[in-house]
Protein backbone atom coordinates (compact mmCIF):
# COMPACT_ATOMS: atom_id res chain seq x y z
CA UNK A 1 0.00 0.00 0.00
CA UNK A 2 2.81 2.45 1.23
CA UNK A 3 4.37 2.05 -2.63
CA UNK A 4 1.28 1.95 -4.42
CA UNK A 5 0.66 5.57 -2.98
CA UNK A 6 3.95 6.95 -3.91
CA UNK A 7 3.90 4.88 -7.37
CA UNK A 8 0.30 7.19 -8.05
CA UNK A 9 2.09 10.15 -6.61
CA UNK A 10 4.97 10.07 -8.37
CA UNK A 11 3.11 9.53 -11.82
CA UNK A 12 0.49 12.11 -11.03
CA UNK A 13 3.49 14.61 -10.12
CA UNK A 14 5.41 13.78 -13.80
CA UNK A 15 1.72 14.27 -15.75
CA UNK A 16 1.64 17.70 -13.92
CA UNK A 17 4.38 18.84 -15.61
CA UNK A 18 3.79 17.09 -18.99
CA UNK A 19 0.62 15.29 -19.29
CA UNK A 20 1.61 14.37 -22.53
CA UNK A 21 5.28 12.65 -21.43
CA UNK A 22 3.58 10.48 -19.11
CA UNK A 23 3.54 7.70 -22.19
CA UNK A 24 7.29 8.36 -22.93
CA UNK A 25 7.56 7.18 -18.79
CA UNK A 26 5.34 4.30 -19.05
CA UNK A 27 6.92 2.96 -22.76
CA UNK A 28 10.44 2.83 -20.20
CA UNK A 29 8.84 1.65 -17.27
CA UNK A 30 7.14 -1.29 -19.34
CA UNK A 31 9.75 -2.07 -21.93
CA UNK A 32 12.99 -1.77 -18.89
CA UNK A 33 10.36 -4.09 -16.72
CA UNK A 34 10.17 -7.30 -19.44
CA UNK A 35 13.65 -6.88 -20.31
CA UNK A 36 15.00 -7.71 -16.47
CA UNK A 37 12.61 -10.22 -16.36
CA UNK A 38 14.34 -11.73 -19.77
CA UNK A 39 17.83 -11.51 -18.55
CA UNK A 40 16.53 -13.63 -15.02
CA UNK A 41 14.93 -16.18 -17.51
CA UNK A 42 17.73 -16.96 -19.94
CA UNK A 43 20.22 -16.36 -17.47
CA UNK A 44 22.36 -19.80 -18.16
CA UNK A 45 21.95 -18.49 -22.34
CA UNK A 46 24.96 -15.85 -22.37
CA UNK A 47 23.80 -15.44 -25.74
CA UNK A 48 20.63 -14.44 -25.58
CA UNK A 49 21.31 -12.44 -22.29
CA UNK A 50 24.03 -10.47 -23.88
CA UNK A 51 21.49 -9.67 -26.37
CA UNK A 52 18.97 -8.80 -24.17
CA UNK A 53 21.24 -6.13 -22.55
CA UNK A 54 22.26 -5.23 -26.32
CA UNK A 55 18.61 -4.40 -26.80
CA UNK A 56 18.44 -3.09 -23.41
CA UNK A 57 21.23 -0.16 -24.07
CA UNK A 58 19.89 0.43 -27.78
CA UNK A 59 16.12 0.94 -26.82
CA UNK A 60 17.32 3.18 -23.80
CA UNK A 61 19.46 5.54 -25.49
CA UNK A 62 17.27 5.23 -28.83
CA UNK A 63 14.58 6.66 -26.57
CA UNK A 64 16.85 9.01 -25.47
CA UNK A 65 18.85 10.23 -28.59
CA UNK A 66 15.09 10.99 -30.63
CA UNK A 67 14.23 13.22 -27.74
CA UNK A 68 17.57 14.67 -26.47
CA UNK A 69 20.58 14.63 -29.77
CA UNK A 70 18.24 14.17 -33.08
CA UNK A 71 17.95 17.71 -34.02
CA UNK A 72 21.40 18.19 -32.80
CA UNK A 73 22.57 15.60 -34.99
CA UNK A 74 20.20 16.62 -38.12
CA UNK A 75 21.64 19.98 -37.38
CA UNK A 76 25.29 19.49 -37.43
CA UNK A 77 24.58 17.24 -41.45
CA UNK A 78 22.98 19.88 -42.39
CA UNK A 79 25.89 22.11 -42.11
CA UNK A 80 27.98 19.34 -42.91
CA UNK A 81 26.69 18.58 -46.41
CA UNK A 82 24.33 21.17 -47.01
CA UNK A 83 21.29 18.96 -46.72
CA UNK A 84 18.00 20.38 -45.75
CA UNK A 85 16.76 17.82 -43.46
CA UNK A 86 13.78 18.68 -41.53
CA UNK A 87 14.43 19.03 -38.06
CA UNK A 88 12.13 17.17 -35.40
CA UNK A 89 11.44 19.99 -32.99
CA UNK A 90 10.24 17.61 -30.01
CA UNK A 91 10.15 18.59 -26.31
CA UNK A 92 12.82 17.45 -24.35
CA UNK A 93 10.58 15.01 -21.90
CA UNK A 94 11.75 16.35 -17.98
CA UNK A 95 13.99 14.70 -16.30
CA UNK A 96 14.17 11.65 -19.14
CA UNK A 97 18.43 11.50 -18.91
CA UNK A 98 18.03 10.74 -15.31
CA UNK A 99 15.02 8.28 -15.65
CA UNK A 100 16.72 6.45 -18.59
CA UNK A 101 20.16 5.94 -16.26
CA UNK A 102 18.09 4.22 -13.36
CA UNK A 103 16.28 2.23 -16.19
CA UNK A 104 19.38 1.07 -17.72
CA UNK A 105 20.98 0.20 -14.15
CA UNK A 106 18.09 -1.71 -12.95
CA UNK A 107 18.46 -4.46 -16.56
CA UNK A 108 22.36 -4.37 -15.29
CA UNK A 109 21.46 -4.92 -11.68
CA UNK A 110 19.48 -8.04 -12.38
CA UNK A 111 21.88 -9.40 -14.48
CA UNK A 112 24.98 -8.98 -12.06
CA UNK A 113 22.82 -10.40 -9.11
CA UNK A 114 23.23 -6.89 -7.42
CA UNK A 115 19.34 -7.13 -6.55
CA UNK A 116 16.34 -9.22 -7.22
CA UNK A 117 14.34 -9.23 -10.21
CA UNK A 118 11.24 -7.42 -9.49
CA UNK A 119 8.22 -9.34 -10.45
CA UNK A 120 5.51 -6.55 -9.70
CA UNK A 121 5.61 -3.92 -12.43
CA UNK A 122 4.49 -1.13 -9.89
CA UNK A 123 8.02 -2.05 -8.17
CA UNK A 124 9.67 -1.41 -11.44
CA UNK A 125 7.53 1.26 -11.73
CA UNK A 126 8.11 3.05 -8.78
CA UNK A 127 12.21 2.87 -8.93
CA UNK A 128 11.80 4.42 -12.30
CA UNK A 129 9.75 7.03 -11.73
CA UNK A 130 10.00 8.42 -7.53
CA UNK A 131 9.15 11.92 -7.55
CA UNK A 132 11.37 13.04 -5.15
CA UNK A 133 14.32 12.74 -7.67
CA UNK A 134 13.26 12.05 -10.59
CA UNK A 135 13.34 15.20 -12.14
CA UNK A 136 16.98 16.14 -11.53
CA UNK A 137 18.82 13.69 -9.49
CA UNK A 138 20.38 11.97 -8.10
CA UNK A 139 20.91 8.95 -9.92
CA UNK A 140 20.00 6.45 -7.94
CA UNK A 141 21.19 2.84 -8.84
CA UNK A 142 18.74 -0.21 -8.50
CA UNK A 143 21.70 -2.32 -6.28
CA UNK A 144 21.09 0.80 -3.43
CA UNK A 145 17.63 0.70 -3.06
CA UNK A 146 15.90 -2.89 -4.08
CA UNK A 147 15.57 -3.93 -0.40
CA UNK A 148 14.42 -0.54 0.52
CA UNK A 149 11.38 -0.77 -2.13
CA UNK A 150 10.32 -4.18 -0.78
CA UNK A 151 11.11 -3.80 3.09
CA UNK A 152 11.65 -0.38 4.61
CA UNK A 153 11.00 1.37 8.04
CA UNK A 154 9.42 5.07 8.55
CA UNK A 155 10.14 6.49 11.49
CA UNK A 156 9.93 10.34 13.45
CA UNK A 157 13.76 10.87 13.27
CA UNK A 158 13.85 10.01 9.55
CA UNK A 159 10.89 12.26 8.80
CA UNK A 160 12.59 14.95 10.83
CA UNK A 161 15.71 14.86 9.66
CA UNK A 162 14.32 14.21 6.61
CA UNK A 163 12.22 17.80 6.85
CA UNK A 164 15.71 19.57 7.89
CA UNK A 165 17.29 18.26 4.77
CA UNK A 166 14.99 19.20 2.25
CA UNK A 167 14.44 23.22 4.38
CA UNK A 168 18.43 23.01 3.37
CA UNK A 169 18.33 22.43 -0.14
CA UNK A 170 14.53 24.48 -0.55
CA UNK A 171 17.19 27.26 1.08
CA UNK A 172 19.89 26.87 -1.34
CA UNK A 173 17.82 26.80 -4.32
CA UNK A 174 15.30 29.52 -3.56
CA UNK A 175 17.73 32.04 -1.84
CA UNK A 176 21.03 31.37 -3.11
CA UNK A 177 20.90 29.78 -6.85
CA UNK A 178 17.54 32.31 -7.50
CA UNK A 179 19.96 35.10 -6.61
CA UNK A 180 23.14 34.38 -8.57
CA UNK A 181 20.67 33.41 -11.88
CA UNK A 182 19.70 36.85 -11.97
CA UNK A 183 23.38 37.98 -12.40
CA UNK A 184 25.29 35.33 -14.15
CA UNK A 185 21.74 35.02 -16.94
CA UNK A 186 22.53 39.12 -16.92
CA UNK A 187 26.18 39.12 -18.09
CA UNK A 188 25.76 36.13 -20.56
CA UNK A 189 22.98 36.74 -22.30
CA UNK A 190 23.57 40.51 -22.77
CA UNK A 191 27.41 39.89 -23.83
CA UNK A 192 26.97 36.50 -25.88
CA UNK A 193 28.50 38.49 -28.68
CA UNK A 194 31.21 39.89 -26.71
CA UNK A 195 32.84 43.00 -25.52
CA UNK A 196 31.90 42.59 -21.71
CA UNK A 197 33.88 44.56 -19.00
CA UNK A 198 36.64 42.24 -17.36
CA UNK A 199 35.50 42.63 -14.09
CA UNK A 200 31.96 41.95 -14.68
CA UNK A 201 32.30 38.92 -16.66
CA UNK A 202 34.46 37.26 -14.01
CA UNK A 203 31.43 38.19 -11.75
CA UNK A 204 29.17 36.68 -14.27
CA UNK A 205 31.65 33.44 -14.44
CA UNK A 206 31.57 33.47 -10.16
CA UNK A 207 27.64 33.99 -10.23
CA UNK A 208 26.74 31.03 -12.46
CA UNK A 209 29.68 28.88 -10.72
CA UNK A 210 27.63 29.56 -7.37
CA UNK A 211 24.49 28.97 -9.27
CA UNK A 212 24.87 25.85 -10.51
CA UNK A 213 26.69 24.46 -7.26
CA UNK A 214 23.41 25.63 -4.99
CA UNK A 215 20.40 24.98 -7.90
CA UNK A 216 22.20 21.27 -8.09
CA UNK A 217 23.37 20.37 -4.69
CA UNK A 218 19.68 22.26 -3.33
CA UNK A 219 17.82 19.69 -5.77
CA UNK A 220 19.42 16.88 -4.43
CA UNK A 221 19.48 17.63 -1.02
CA UNK A 222 15.56 18.43 -1.30
CA UNK A 223 15.20 14.81 -3.10
CA UNK A 224 17.35 13.34 -0.04
CA UNK A 225 15.44 14.66 2.39
CA UNK A 226 11.88 13.96 0.94
CA UNK A 227 13.38 10.25 0.53
CA UNK A 228 14.06 10.22 4.60
CA UNK A 229 10.47 11.65 5.11
CA UNK A 230 9.10 8.20 2.91
CA UNK A 231 11.94 6.04 4.39
CA UNK A 232 14.22 5.92 1.79
CA UNK A 233 18.38 6.40 1.92
CA UNK A 234 19.65 7.57 -1.18
CA UNK A 235 23.28 8.54 -1.62
CA UNK A 236 24.78 11.57 -1.15
CA UNK A 237 25.39 13.58 -4.44
CA UNK A 238 27.53 16.59 -2.96
CA UNK A 239 30.36 16.56 -0.95
CA UNK A 240 31.54 20.16 -0.54
CA UNK A 241 32.76 20.46 -4.41
CA UNK A 242 34.59 23.73 -4.24
CA UNK A 243 37.11 23.17 -1.49
CA UNK A 244 38.56 20.44 -3.84
CA UNK A 245 42.22 20.48 -4.72
CA UNK A 246 42.46 18.53 -8.04
CA UNK A 247 39.99 18.20 -10.68
CA UNK A 248 40.25 14.41 -9.73
CA UNK A 249 39.18 15.47 -6.43
CA UNK A 250 36.64 17.75 -7.73
CA UNK A 251 34.62 15.35 -9.71
CA UNK A 252 35.08 12.83 -6.65
CA UNK A 253 33.13 15.29 -4.48
CA UNK A 254 30.54 16.65 -7.53
CA UNK A 255 27.74 15.07 -8.44
CA UNK A 256 28.84 11.86 -7.39
CA UNK A 257 25.94 9.54 -8.73
CA UNK A 258 26.61 9.97 -12.23
CA UNK A 259 29.96 9.91 -11.67
CA UNK A 260 29.47 6.25 -9.72
CA UNK A 261 26.87 5.83 -12.92
CA UNK A 262 29.34 5.81 -15.27
CA UNK A 263 32.36 4.30 -13.51
CA UNK A 264 30.23 1.38 -12.53
CA UNK A 265 28.29 0.94 -16.55
CA UNK A 266 30.74 2.17 -18.93
CA UNK A 267 34.69 2.76 -17.61
CA UNK A 268 34.78 -0.31 -15.68
CA UNK A 269 33.31 -2.55 -18.33
CA UNK A 270 35.79 -1.04 -20.60
CA UNK A 271 38.37 -2.34 -18.17
CA UNK A 272 39.23 0.90 -15.67
CA UNK A 273 42.27 0.93 -14.80
CA UNK A 274 43.32 -2.62 -15.13
CA UNK A 275 43.71 -2.91 -19.09
CA UNK A 276 47.15 -3.69 -20.07
CA UNK A 277 48.46 -0.33 -21.23
CA UNK A 278 47.90 3.34 -20.70
CA UNK A 279 47.03 3.94 -23.89
CA UNK A 280 43.73 2.02 -23.32
CA UNK A 281 43.33 3.56 -20.08
CA UNK A 282 43.64 6.89 -21.73
CA UNK A 283 40.56 5.74 -24.11
CA UNK A 284 38.38 4.26 -21.49
CA UNK A 285 39.08 7.85 -19.75
CA UNK A 286 38.02 9.63 -23.11
CA UNK A 287 35.26 7.47 -23.49
CA UNK A 288 33.77 8.29 -20.35
CA UNK A 289 34.16 12.04 -20.45
CA UNK A 290 32.58 11.87 -23.83
CA UNK A 291 29.46 10.35 -22.86
CA UNK A 292 29.64 12.49 -19.38
CA UNK A 293 30.15 16.07 -21.70
CA UNK A 294 27.20 14.59 -24.30
CA UNK A 295 24.81 13.31 -21.17
CA UNK A 296 24.46 17.15 -20.23
CA UNK A 297 22.99 18.16 -23.59
CA UNK A 298 22.78 18.49 -27.31
CA UNK A 299 25.66 20.87 -27.76
CA UNK A 300 29.28 21.00 -28.31
CA UNK A 301 30.04 23.16 -25.44
CA UNK A 302 29.04 20.27 -23.03
CA UNK A 303 31.77 18.22 -25.37
CA UNK A 304 34.09 20.32 -24.98
CA UNK A 305 33.35 20.78 -21.65
CA UNK A 306 33.71 17.21 -21.22
CA UNK A 307 37.02 17.10 -22.71
CA UNK A 308 38.85 20.16 -20.80
CA UNK A 309 37.71 17.72 -17.71
CA UNK A 310 39.46 14.74 -19.43
CA UNK A 311 42.51 16.43 -20.48
CA UNK A 312 43.22 18.16 -16.64
CA UNK A 313 42.57 14.31 -15.48
CA UNK A 314 44.80 12.68 -17.77
CA UNK A 315 47.88 15.74 -16.68
CA UNK A 316 47.13 14.54 -12.75
CA UNK A 317 47.11 11.19 -13.34
CA UNK A 318 50.72 10.98 -15.13
CA UNK A 319 51.97 13.83 -12.84
CA UNK A 320 51.01 11.91 -9.53
CA UNK A 321 49.50 15.90 -9.09
CA UNK A 322 47.75 15.00 -5.94
CA UNK A 323 50.24 13.61 -4.01
CA UNK A 324 53.27 16.40 -5.50
CA UNK A 325 54.35 18.42 -2.40
CA UNK A 326 52.90 21.67 -3.50
CA UNK A 327 50.86 24.80 -0.98
CA UNK A 328 47.54 23.68 -0.87
CA UNK A 329 46.13 26.87 -1.89
CA UNK A 330 48.24 26.76 -4.95
CA UNK A 331 46.43 23.34 -5.97
CA UNK A 332 43.02 25.23 -4.79
CA UNK A 333 43.27 27.90 -7.10
CA UNK A 334 44.70 25.37 -10.41
CA UNK A 335 41.24 23.49 -9.58
CA UNK A 336 39.03 26.29 -9.02
CA UNK A 337 40.27 28.91 -12.54
CA UNK A 338 39.37 25.43 -14.26
CA UNK A 339 36.36 24.41 -13.06
CA UNK A 340 35.21 28.14 -13.11
CA UNK A 341 36.74 28.11 -16.78
CA UNK A 342 34.74 24.97 -17.64
CA UNK A 343 31.41 26.28 -16.22
CA UNK A 344 31.91 29.34 -18.52
CA UNK A 345 31.85 27.21 -21.46
CA UNK A 346 29.27 24.50 -20.15
CA UNK A 347 26.85 28.22 -19.78
CA UNK A 348 27.55 29.45 -23.08
CA UNK A 349 24.91 28.90 -25.60
CA UNK A 350 27.29 27.72 -28.44
CA UNK A 351 31.43 27.69 -28.65
CA UNK A 352 31.05 31.21 -30.64
CA UNK A 353 29.61 32.47 -27.44
CA UNK A 354 32.09 30.63 -25.30
CA UNK A 355 34.98 32.47 -27.37
CA UNK A 356 33.72 35.64 -27.03
CA UNK A 357 32.80 35.38 -23.27
CA UNK A 358 36.58 34.00 -22.22
CA UNK A 359 38.22 36.64 -24.43
CA UNK A 360 36.23 39.22 -22.50
CA UNK A 361 37.75 37.70 -19.18
CA UNK A 362 40.99 38.48 -19.86
CA UNK A 363 40.61 41.38 -21.31
CA UNK A 364 40.44 40.66 -25.18
CA UNK A 365 38.23 42.17 -27.28
CA UNK A 366 37.27 44.86 -24.98
CA UNK A 367 38.62 48.08 -24.17
CA UNK A 368 36.90 48.13 -20.43
CA UNK A 369 38.44 46.87 -17.32
CA UNK A 370 35.87 47.72 -14.64
CA UNK A 371 32.19 48.42 -15.61
CA UNK A 372 29.86 50.20 -12.34
CA UNK A 373 26.99 47.08 -12.86
CA UNK A 374 29.94 45.25 -10.85
CA UNK A 375 29.75 47.74 -7.95
CA UNK A 376 25.64 47.72 -8.63
CA UNK A 377 25.57 43.68 -7.96
CA UNK A 378 27.97 43.73 -5.46
CA UNK A 379 25.85 46.30 -3.54
CA UNK A 380 22.62 44.53 -4.00
CA UNK A 381 24.13 40.40 -3.81
CA UNK A 382 26.97 40.80 -1.93
CA UNK A 383 25.40 39.03 1.32
CA UNK A 384 24.30 36.15 -0.94
CA UNK A 385 28.03 36.13 -2.41
CA UNK A 386 29.30 36.03 1.12
CA UNK A 387 26.48 32.84 2.01
CA UNK A 388 27.67 30.78 -0.65
CA UNK A 389 31.62 31.25 -0.09
CA UNK A 390 30.63 30.50 3.66
CA UNK A 391 28.21 27.05 2.52
CA UNK A 392 30.45 26.15 0.21
CA UNK A 393 32.90 24.48 2.69
CA UNK A 394 32.02 22.47 5.64
CA UNK A 395 31.10 24.95 8.35
CA UNK A 396 27.95 23.96 8.15
CA UNK A 397 28.40 20.00 8.78
CA UNK A 398 29.78 20.59 11.24
CA UNK A 399 28.18 23.10 13.34
CA UNK A 400 25.27 20.26 12.65
CA UNK A 401 27.66 17.34 14.03
CA UNK A 402 28.05 19.62 16.88
CA UNK A 403 24.16 20.24 17.63
CA UNK A 404 23.78 16.79 16.89
CA UNK A 405 26.57 15.20 20.03
CA UNK A 406 25.04 17.47 21.82
CA UNK A 407 28.35 19.46 22.38
CA UNK A 408 26.55 23.15 21.73
CA UNK A 409 23.39 22.83 23.90
CA UNK A 410 24.84 24.65 26.77
CA UNK A 411 24.87 27.62 24.58
CA UNK A 412 22.09 27.53 22.76
CA UNK A 413 22.76 26.71 19.47
CA UNK A 414 20.62 23.57 19.70
CA UNK A 415 17.55 26.39 19.64
CA UNK A 416 19.07 28.16 16.69
CA UNK A 417 18.96 25.31 14.55
CA UNK A 418 15.22 24.87 14.07
CA UNK A 419 14.30 28.41 14.55
CA UNK A 420 16.98 28.80 11.31
CA UNK A 421 14.76 25.88 9.44
CA UNK A 422 11.34 27.79 9.87
CA UNK A 423 13.11 31.29 8.97
CA UNK A 424 14.69 29.71 5.59
CA UNK A 425 11.23 28.15 5.02
CA UNK A 426 9.05 31.44 5.42
CA UNK A 427 11.73 33.26 3.47
CA UNK A 428 11.87 31.37 0.53
CA UNK A 429 8.03 30.49 0.47
CA UNK A 430 7.79 34.71 0.28
CA UNK A 431 10.43 34.82 -2.37
CA UNK A 432 8.33 31.93 -4.40
CA UNK A 433 4.92 33.56 -3.66
CA UNK A 434 6.16 37.09 -5.20
CA UNK A 435 7.14 35.29 -8.26
CA UNK A 436 10.94 35.57 -7.58
CA UNK A 437 13.22 34.24 -10.55
CA UNK A 438 12.88 30.82 -10.56
CA UNK A 439 15.21 28.59 -13.26
CA UNK A 440 16.11 25.37 -12.58
CA UNK A 441 19.35 24.53 -14.54
CA UNK A 442 19.37 20.66 -14.66
CA UNK A 443 15.28 20.08 -15.60
CA UNK A 444 17.20 21.22 -19.08
CA UNK A 445 19.00 17.23 -18.75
Amino acid sequence: MKNAILLIASLFFYAWGEPKFILVMLTSIIGNYLLALGVDKYRDNQRKVKGILVLTVVLNIGLLFVFKYADFVIRNINMATKANIPLLHLELPIGISFFTFQAISYVIDVYRKNGEVQKNPFYVALYISFFPQLIAGPIVQYSTVNEQIVNRTETFDKFSVGVCRFLAGFGKKVLLANNFAIIADHVFDNYANGGCPVALAWLGSFAYTFQILFDFSGYSDMAIGLGLMFGFKFEENFNYPYISQSIGEFWRRWHISLGNWFKEYVYFPLGGSRVSNMDKVIRNMLVVWLFTGIWHGAEWTFLIWGLLNFVCLVFERFTNFEERRIPGFIKWFYTMFIVNLGWTIFRSPDLVSAGHFIKSMFGVGTYAIWSNQVIMFLKEYGIFFVAAIIFSIPIGKRCNKLIVEKKVAAIGFDMIYPVLMIGIFLIGVTYLVKGSYNPFIYFNF
